[in-house]
């Protein structure tokens, strides 16, 4: 968490600051309220988090929040580390990349918005966030089930019009804020569904009873066998299904191969599982069949 809050607040310090462009977060309201008041950035993120942080623990939950607290308050230290840094090495973030043609605000946009992205997507796999708009994000997607990346998007819209506050600010610039902000919940969803892929295998196989113990009590999965009949041969024959991890997949792949199993198998991607199959589960799964017996 540590280190995805540094990448973000580069993110934030050298992207999205110079540019001067809003894509809906709770820097870019930062960053529009510091040109109106001249209060520094930092202070201004860490004040606005600190009250969505309570909301996060109220209406999210303990585990989300505590990580929330943990990451929002460690933003502000990184971006007043970079703050620093700047003024001791004689750096300025405006002038860092040098535009032949003046300031490219198509490469500042899409740098934020990717490297934002992926920290986002990463945090919220574990059960946390960037703190900020991501609170927000998360409330809606909980209560209204709707898309993390959607979620994103919407907050962060509300947020890009605070940008018609500051005054003579470009027209282009806040329509580019907007598109970011799009841009923002489509790479969400992307990054997260990356993450969270997991695989559908379909095997049939003469020796679907070692299969079946494999993944039951190798790999600690459950798996569904289905009768089917073979519409080339008329045979009868067992399908087993089964959902799993990549990692886990390989390791079956490689059981099948180092065995010389004879199998028909087939793989398709699952963005999303809901229920009984998750990491908790597994675990108490673990547990449970590594506990010695009592007899």
């Amino acid at each position: 968490m540590t280190f995805t809050m540094g990448i973000a607040a580069i993110a934030v310090h050298y992207f999205m600051q110079p540019s001067g462009l809003v894509v809906g977060s709770i820097s870019g309201l930062s960053i529009v309220i510091y040109r109106i008041t001249g209060i520094p950035v930092s202070a201004l993120t860490f004040g606005i988090n600190l009250v969505l942080l309570i909301l996060a623990w109220v209406l999210i939950g303990k585990e989300f929040g505590i990580k929330t607290i943990y990451t929002a308050l460690i933003l502000s230290p990184w971006l007043r580390l970079f703050e620093w840094l700047d003024a001791r090495c004689g750096i300025d973030p405006a002038t860092l990349f040098n535009f032949p043609n003046g300031t490219d605000y198509w490469f500042y946009l899409l740098g934020f918005v990717l490297i934002l992205s992926a920290t986002q997507a990463i945090l919220f796999n574990i059960n946390a966030s960037t703190g900020g708009l991501d609170i927000i994000a998360k409330i809606v997607n909980k209560y209204l089930h709707i898309d993390i990346g959607t979620s994103v998007t919407v907050a962060g819209a509300a947020i890009c019009c605070s940008a018609f506050f500051i005054p003579g600010n470009s027209l282009y610039l806040i329509i580019l804020g907007f598109i970011g902000t799009w841009i923002n919940g489509i790479v969400v969803d992307y990054f997260t569904a990356g993450i969270n892929a997991k695989k559908r295998v379909c095997i049939i196989s003469p020796e679907y009873e070692m299969l079946h113990n494999y993944i039951v009590n190798e790999l600690h999965r459950g798996c569904t066998l289905y009768k089917v009949t073979g519409g080339y041969t008329n045979e009868e024959k067992v399908e087993l299904q089964s959902i799993l991890t990549n990692e886990e997949f390989a390791k079956l792949m490689e059981k099948i191969r180092v065995n010389d199993i004879s199998a028909f198998t087939t793989a398709g991607r699952v963005s999303e599982v809901y229920g009984l199959w998750s990491r908790r589960t597994r675990r108490r799964s673990e547990l449970n069949y590594n506990r010695p017996m009592n007899i």
